[in-house]
């Protein structure tokens, strides 16, 4: 059972978030499991993976950087003055794993297999967790009945990992599950329960419904939980008709740029039904006044809005040219262009729903339009508002970058963002726009060094080794579930 819990200082106790640049308080986040070593070439694709990662060096060359930045942003006491104590060779990571004595454990930066390790104490809810995913993942009762035995926290890591402490493997891997951002979105003081389009995120998803609903931190957000319901139409059709009003969203394709106002993307993973749905839910609820929904073409080289733009400061944000204004008039101009017929589903459209008025929408023709009327009318911004192009705009680095998630940026707070240094056309375009760009290896050896202190940071993009992690197909913004912001 549950041991009474320490009384935790307020910050901890909150789930807010009203915007994409708030300073940031509190994110759920996932460092890469054992799972990720066993993606093969043969399944990669099933997986969501476009191809095999290097795990070591993912780790600790790559992820292992982004915990310890965050962690120096949010929660420094656990890293502060212990760089080289927690990356000594003789660690062995210890640091990082949430199943380990010497994991650092915070409030702040939080892991879900911790969350996981801690509902699983409660008996009932082990039974009932375990009941469930031995379901889906069609195990023998002896394994379940064996999985029963383990100990917590070894239980939490093998659910995640499909694999035994002997490395036995019993379960697919879920590789995809360091990108928490899709199975959970935090909408004021409501939290969004997402349902991934692709089955091999069912498990993942499972898992994420049982933390939010029986860990005790979540206590008070039991009638603030929103989950998806699907249409009993769904139930009848054929197999090869199911996309019919299926109920799919990814949090990726979900940003709260204002405390009143939520943007949806309709995409290959987000359904209309699902969004459709998601808009009756916070209506009814009041708990937005106005949801917009960005449709984009259904393509695998963009998945989610948040592969096309993200927001760094209130009146900067970064995004793909191709899909904006400068390429939709391109295109228009182009007269060979202007011959050819256009797919409606390959052009961006932008329809704005307000509660009470949700049979007029407003319609947006380019998407500069939108994120300029974000920064000016509804987040309050008097300077104009900047735009960053993925590979400064130029022919053929927008889209090169785009693929490796140039756009794809999570600010920490007000004009800090994390990016990927790979992205060079890009990084340049934000340095024109006035940011300093420094690698996240240097930027946490000068705070150690006591040079600088997070709060010096400003207008500046975090740079992470990502020659693993882009191979996964998200950035930091993917990689990541913000539970508390401050507001702006």
């Amino acid at each position: 059972m549950f041991v009474a819990e320490k009384k935790q200082p307020k910050t901890a106790q909150q789930v807010h978030v009203s915007s994409e640049i708030g300073t940031l308080r509190r994110v759920i986040v996932h460092s890469p499991d054992s799972g990720l070593g066993k993606v093969v070439p043969s399944k990669a694709q099933d997986w969501l993976f476009e191809d095999i990662v290097h795990l070591d060096t993912m780790r600790r060359e790559e992820y292992d950087l982004y915990i310890k930045v965050l962690l120096y942003f949010l929660d420094p006491a656990k890293v502060q003055g212990r760089l080289r104590e927690i990356d000594a060779p003789e660690n062995n990571r210890n640091f990082y794993k949430p199943e380990h004595p010497d994991y650092f454990n915070s409030d702040r930066v939080i892991d879900p297999q911790s969350l996981l390790g801690h509902i699983l104490d409660d008996e009932k809810t082990r039974l009932r967790l375990l009941a469930a995913i031995c379901a889906v993942e069609r195990c023998s009762y002896a394994t379940q009945e064996f999985l029963a035995t383990m100990p917590s926290k070894e239980l939490a890591k093998t659910l995640i990992s499909g694999t035994l402490p002997d490395k036995t493997m019993i379960f697919a891997p879920i590789p995809n599950f360091i990108f928490t951002r899709d199975i959970g979105i935090t909408i004021n003081d409501h939290i969004l329960l997402n349902k991934p389009a692709k089955i091999a995120r069912t498990r993942e998803a499972l898992l994420t419904q049982y933390v939010f609903h029986n860990h005790p931190v979540f206590n008070h957000l039991r009638d603030r939980i929103i989950e998806i319901p699907e249409s009993e139409h769904h139930f009848l059709l054929p197999d090869g008709e199911k996309d019919y009003k299926k109920a799919t969203l990814e949090g990726g394709d979900v940003m709260m740029v204002s405390p009143n106002h939520l943007l949806i993307g309709l995409s290959e993973r987000t359904s209309a039904y699902a969004i459709n749905q998601v808009i009756k839910i916070l209506f009814e609820k009041k708990v937005v006044e106005k949801v917009t929904v960005i449709r984009i073409p259904k393509k695998r080289d963009y998945m989610h809005i948040d592969t096309i733009f993200t927001q760094v400061k209130r009146n900067v944000l970064v995004l793909l040219g191709t899909l904006a204004r400068e390429g939709e008039e391109r295109e228009k101009r182009d007269f060979m262009e202007s011959l050819q017929e256009v797919k409606p589903s390959e052009r961006l459209k932008i329809m704005q729903f307000v509660r009470g008025y949700g049979d007029k929408p407003v319609h947006y023709e380019y998407l500069e339009d939108l994120l300029d009327d974000i920064s000016r009318n509804d987040l309050g911004c008097v300077e104009p508002t900047r735009f960053v192009y993925s590979g400064n705009n130029e022919f053929p680095f927008g889209a090169r970058e785009q693929w490796t998630d140039s756009c794809n940026l999570l600010a920490v707070k007000e004009g800090v963002a994390i990016a990927y240094d790979r992205n060079d056309k890009t990084i340049e375009a934000f340095r024109q726009a006035g940011f300093d760009a420094v690698g996240a290896a240097e930027l946490l050896e000068k705070l150690e060094a006591g040079l600088l202190t997070p709060d010096d940071v400003q207008d500046t993009i975090i740079l992470l080794p990502s020659a693993e992690l882009s191979r996964a197909r998200g950035g930091s913004h993917c990689m990541s579930m913000p539970l508390l912001r401050d507001s702006v």
